[in-house]
């Protein structure tokens, strides 16, 4: 590959989804590092040996991102970086630079001519992706946002009787467009993208209202890394699926995953799928699938509840199965029981049949017993001196307010998580929901 790569600037190309990278380096050995590393995932790639040619190559072949050494021969990667954003053809295109320089100077400058990011030298190969892939999930929301701003100024033009809402629209996108060009804001467009999915999917007061028996207040405050914290409460035909689970990872890619566990789960339950043990296997497979035709490695730990309301007088008996996090149950006088889920199953979509692990554990409720369910983001909350919010705070907060409503509770977890970690930000989803049999 070095002997390769060392031929007169020979192109190296893989066809894959159309998306082309351009690599300039002078040195062959590092070249050699970032393609072999680029080519396991089928990125096709364009190589360039100096700012020259890399400039000529740009213009001609327009590829999605380009990735530029500093130090070069000729014209150096700043000088390199300054001509292509003063190219009309080629000034979209964002660069990323690889280098050793390590100043603020350096990085300044870079920023300065254009450049939407920076890799130092020895290049880390799983930040690299990492980069890579934020920047052309950038690049293609920026293109449809403009054909989004396209269309709405064609549709202002048709349809006089609703210019102005479309006006509001197309200041939006504008608004947007800017703050992706003059900011470099990192992944911001991906980040609202998948707030939106995880507000939309929240079940609203007046669907949790209706529930018969139950009392249920839950929370959900998305931290700037936006992961795939998940929890639901669906109703029908008397039954009712408490779901909560957490994505690995953050970004859309879990938003994605977060979304379609919903709509597995919301689909099962409309079918009439009540057996919690073919429930969660079949969800399993379902997002299995989905994960290895997109070439996702995400998978989620998830617990799920079944409630059937009982006769009046009677106790009532939660059925749950699914690897999550402890469940906290609370009795009348609150006391506080846990109840471990890691023998309840195994994360969905890591593997493509979980039947051998997924078992059921019942629990019952009196009037006025209850649980809190939580995603890690709750008990890992950190404050200005490294420690855990941690579970056995959860559980005093919980036990002392517990003879108060589900919504003062949940009130009361909030103002505390915040008093522990007051000015830090959190690093992980909020997410938690307080149930009480009434």
């Amino acid at each position: 590959m070095v002997e390769n790569l060392a031929q007169d600037e020979s192109l190296y190309r893989i066809e894959y989804e159309n998306y082309i990278i351009l690599i300039v380096d002078d040195n062959p050995v590092n070249l050699a590092v970032v393609v072999n590393y680029l080519e396991t995932y089928g990125f096709e790639l364009i190589i360039a040996r100096t700012g020259r040619s890399a400039i000529e190559r740009a213009e001609s072949v327009q590829p999605a991102l380009i990735l530029l050494d500093v130090m070069m021969p000729g014209i150096d990667g700043f000088e390199t970086c300054r001509q292509l954003k003063a190219n009309s053809a080629t000034k979209d295109i964002p660069v990323i630079f690889m280098t050793a320089l390590t100043g603020i100077d350096d990085r300044v400058m870079g920023f300065k001519v254009g450049a939407v990011d920076y890799v130092t030298k020895p290049i880390q190969q799983a930040e690299l992706l990492a980069r890579i892939e934020m920047h052309l999930s950038l690049r293609d929301l920026h293109k449809n946002l403009q054909a989004n701003n396209r269309q709405l100024q064609q549709e202002i033009q048709e349809r006089e009787r609703i210019a102005q809402s479309l006006h509001v629209a197309n200041t939006e996108i504008l608004a947007l467009n800017q703050r992706l060009t003059s900011e470099n804001v990192r992944l911001e467009a991906e980040i609202d993208i998948a707030r939106q999915i995880q507000q939309m999917l929240l079940p609203p007061q007046s669907e949790l209202e209706q529930i018969s028996g139950l009392s249920i207040a839950g929370f959900m405050q998305p931290t700037d890394e936006v992961g795939g914290d998940y929890y639901d409460i669906l109703q029908y035909e008397g039954r009712v699926k408490i779901g909560i689970g957490d994505v690995t990872g953050h970004g859309l890619k879990s938003g994605l995953v977060m979304l379609m566990t919903q709509t597995a789960i919301r689909t099962l339950l409309a079918s009439g799928q009540t057996n919690p043990r073919y429930f969660l296997t079949t969800l399993n497979r379902a997002i299995y699938e989905n994960m290895q035709r997109m070439q996702n490695k995400r998978n989620l730990s998830l617990t799920l509840l079944d409630y059937l309301p009982p006769p009046v007088g009677e106790v009532a008996t939660l059925t749950v199965s699914g690897q999550h996090e402890l469940i906290v149950v609370v009795r009348r006088d609150g006391q506080v029981e846990l109840v471990d889920t890691t023998d309840l199953g195994f994360p969905i979509g890591m593997v493509a049949h979980i039947d051998n692990w997924v078992m059921e554990r019942s629990i019952e409720l009196h009037g006025g017993d209850g649980l809190v369910l939580y995603t890690d983001g709750l008990t890992e909350a950190t404050n200005s001196e490294g420690y855990y919010y941690g579970l056995e705070r959860l559980c005093e907060v919980v036990s002392h307010h517990w003879a108060k409503s589900v919504d003062d509770i949940k009130d009361a977890i909030v103002i505390d998580v915040n008093q522990f970690i007051g000015t830090e930000k959190l690093a992980d989803d909020l997410t938690f929901v307080v149930i009480k049999r009434k």
